[in-house]
């Protein structure tokens, strides 16, 4: 048997775990195989209602479930599906990245998923290398998000943004953003302003190695302005400039 270095998060040193939601047998069983050899820890879901099972158990009311550092989430599962799963997720502010397995590859589809909180799609049939790719890609996006920056307090306006606690008060009360998101919300106020292009927003919140939808830029802007704008619909803060992207202040 082949001998598999453990895949180690560079940041805590921990052996990382991709919960694989999907009732076809074979692909569960397939990618599970696939990702066990490049040294992930592996476990697999037959259902929605087994994978809610396992991230949100009913003696703790889903605050001490299974620990995962990746989701891989089917569509077409049967009761609980992928999208249910999803919101379900961000719902309960999970910041386990998400990425969707789906026969369905439509621009719409796609759109749809990353609106209810996946962060990339994939759709079937897929490359074996592509999948692992786009795994390893979006953990090491999720590692480098959530490490901590340097001390710094940046305000502007009625907000105040404190680095080394990941808190932000707007108008002097709190709101939770994800890592993602406080990302942007520190990018914008670091630079008031400055138009930032997708792929600026892209290229310094996900990474280089970004390999997903540029449309979940739109869905983390839309997701922000719902937390720190008083009427998101006529944002005050974050505004669209078309045909060049996104400007704070």
């Amino acid at each position: 048997m082949q001998n598999v270095t453990p895949a180690l998060s560079p940041l805590s040193g921990v052996q990382e775990r991709i919960l694989i939601i999907d009732d076809e047998d074979l692909i569960r069983e397939t990618v599970a195989m696939a990702l066990s050899e490049q040294g992930y820890q592996v476990t697999t879901a037959e259902s929605g209602q087994r994978a809610l099972e396992l991230i949100f158990p009913a003696s703790t009311e889903g605050l001490a479930g299974l620990k995962v550092d990746l989701a891989i989430v089917d569509l077409m599962l049967p009761g609980v599906n992928g999208l249910d799963i999803c919101r379900l997720m961000r719902h309960h502010n999970l910041d386990i990245p998400i990425l969707i397995l789906s026969a369905k590859g439509a621009e719409l589809d796609r759109v749809v998923g990353l609106e209810v909180g996946a962060d990339d799609y994939l759709a079937k049939p897929f490359g074996m290398r592509e999948l692992i790719a786009r795994c390893r890609a979006l953990l090491r996006r999720q590692q480098w998000s959530t490490a901590k920056p340097d001390t710094a307090v940046l305000t502007y306006k009625d907000i105040v943004l404190c680095t080394t606690e990941f808190r932000v008060t707007v108008a002097g009360q709190e709101v939770s953003l994800s890592p993602k998101e406080f990302r942007i919300l520190e990018l914008f106020i670091q630079s008031p302003n400055r138009v930032w292009s997708r792929e600026e927003l892209i290229q310094a919140v996900w990474g280089a190695d970004f390999v997903g939808d540029r449309k979940t830029v739109d869905v983390h802007i839309r997701w922000l302005r719902e937390k720190i704008e008083v009427d998101p619909a006529n944002p005050q803060y974050v505004t669209t400039l078309r045909g060049f992207g996104y400007r704070f202040g």
